[in-house]
């Protein structure tokens, strides 16, 4: 009685009459409507339901399907019409780009819809705000950053964190030849940076045969489902599931809960030692922002959207470099040479930021392929028109597209497919002695561009020099299946089903 009870119960008969509702209606508009609006630029357009019909068909491969129509469009940029979700002008114009980022940057904040997505999840912090808020903790943001005392700290945790937990665990693995999932310790590794960084506390156990973190796992919930919010069909639905409180929603409410009562702990302890000695000993970040006098509430928010930034952008962009350098032997050889060439000055800040060369390039050429944001979307608060002719109407979403820029010929060139570090030098055929190019953010804004530019851009290319320096000096990185890698977009994208490899120790006399 009681499977029966829950098979039939009130939520399961929705989403059953859901799905069997718009299977039927896609079946039955397949035959009734044979002549859809076929719009210059973009997808086949029905009245009313606009490309509904196709966004369905694709929505498991949004990413390509958006590459192919932008590819095919003389602007290289596409207008998404779908019933249940505001007009979308989809863009891989760098002088759009530039012009949404910087040029008209006033018109095009995030906007309501964007943040009541990621509301819930990042509430008031700076990745999810707009107007004076944004400007306030922005302000505050960046003078953090830009003083020694957190380069410092950051560097004093990264050479721990890697000379005593991630080394050691990686000769393990090369001793025993076991199978271990790359990605999953790379972002263990980069959870327990940026918590440390952020928050001066380690929460997690590297080796990913281990159980994960409660509060990492809460991090992937809330994560993961924010991010299907934005890729549903039909926004009406996640909306629905928000005010029944079932399923994914409930879990996301849960799962957010759990993240916002640990933050709070850290913050009212290091509240309570900041008042009863009345100084500030801690060179986190949290304690700089506890020092600020911000409220509670706002301080929470801002340390989650940091946690949430740099859990994973670093070590996506590092799983997939390696991959890339298991399927190109010749570069991986030119990287080690480069890097045993420079030993002595792993340690630096400012040498790990400038002397890598063909390291940094073949980041770069990485996140090109496979950035770690592969979209993000701004709002028009009033009628506009982009550099390319595209009118933009109050209230549009307007997305910028970093996967499909770093696809297109205009950009790139013929071998846009071809992962070549050498495209990043200002003379290609000199891997060692040559100078970097400086590309235009607006071509390849993996780090956005403009006032909202990553305020953690220079640390992130130094954790990532650092880890990948460190790992690929002592060892080799084999992938144990050679099927192309899946990639698959969340907040921050990843590789779907993870990367599955043996560690060797590197035989340097070779």
């Amino acid at each position: 009685m009681e499977i029966l009870t829950s098979l039939f119960s009130v939520p399961t008969l929705k989403f059953v009459f859901i799905s069997v509702f718009f299977s039927w209606l896609h079946v039955m508009l397949c035959k009734i409507c044979k002549a859809p609006k076929l719009p210059a630029d973009g997808p086949p357009t029905y009245p009313i339901l606009g490309c509904l019909i196709s966004f369905y068909k694709n929505c498991h491969r949004l990413l390509d399907w958006y590459t192919e129509l932008l590819t095919e469009s003389a602007t290289n940029t596409v207008v998404i019409n779908r019933f249940g979700a505001p007009r979308t002008i989809v863009t891989t114009s760098s002088k759009n780009v530039e012009y949404v980022l910087k040029t008209n940057f006033n018109n095009f904040p995030k906007g309501k819809s964007f943040t009541e997505i990621l509301g819930d999840f990042l509430g008031y912090g700076i990745f999810n705000v707009d107007g004076e808020l944004w400007r306030m903790q922005r302000k505050l943001a960046s003078h953090v950053f830009s003083t020694s005392f957190l380069r410092e700290f950051m560097m004093s945790t990264l050479k721990d964190e890697v000379e005593n937990n991630l080394l050691p665990l990686l000769e393990s693995l090369a001793e025993t030849s076991k199978v271990v999932d790359l990605q999953e310790l790379l972002k263990r590794l980069a959870f327990n940076m940026i918590c440390k960084v952020s928050l001066g506390v380690d929460r997690c156990c590297l080796d990913p045969s281990q159980p994960v973190s409660p509060l990492n796992e809460a991090f992937d919930t809330a994560s993961k489902i924010s991010a299907n919010r934005g890729a549903a069909p039909l926004f009406l639905v996640w909306k629905v599931k928000k005010w029944v409180g079932v399923r994914s929603e409930k879990r996301l409410k849960n799962a957010v809960e759990e993240v916002r009562t640990y933050v709070e702990g850290i913050i009212r302890g290091k509240k309570r030692k900041i008042d009863e000695s009345g100084e500030n000993h801690g060179e986190d970040l949290l304690s700089r922002l506890i020092s600020a006098g911000n409220d509670k509430e706002v301080t929470r928010d801002m340390v989650i959207s940091f946690i949430m930034a740099g859990r994973d952008t670093t070590s996506a962009a590092m799983t997939w470099l390696f991959w890339l350098l298991s399927c190109h032997p010749v570069i991986e050889k030119e990287l080690v040479k480069e890097i045993n060439n420079r030993e002595k000055i792993l340690l630096d800040y400012e040498s790990l930021n400038k002397e890598l060369k063909l390291l940094k390039a073949s980041l770069c050429e990485s996140m090109r392929l496979y950035p770690p944001v592969p979209w993000d979307s701004k709002h028009a608060m009033a009628d506009d028109l982009l550099p390319d002719g595209t009118p933009v109407q109050a209230g549009d979403r307007v997305t910028y597209f970093p996967y499909g820029m770093g696809r297109m010929e205009a950009l790139w060139g013929e071998d846009w497919y071809e992962f070549r570090p050498s495209r990043w030098f200002v003379e290609p055929a000199s891997y060692h002695e040559g100078s970097l190019k400086k590309v235009c953010p607006y071509k390849f804004p993996v780090f956005q561009a403009g006032p909202r530019v990553c305020l953690g851009k220079e640390m992130a290319f130094i954790q990532m020099n650092y880890v990948a320096a460190s790992i690929l000096r002592r060892f080799e990185i084999k992938p144990v299946v050679s099927e192309k890698p899946v990639f698959m977009p969340l907040l921050t994208a990843h590789m779907a089903g993870g990367l599955k490899v043996v560690i060797q120790k590197r035989d340097h006399s070779r």
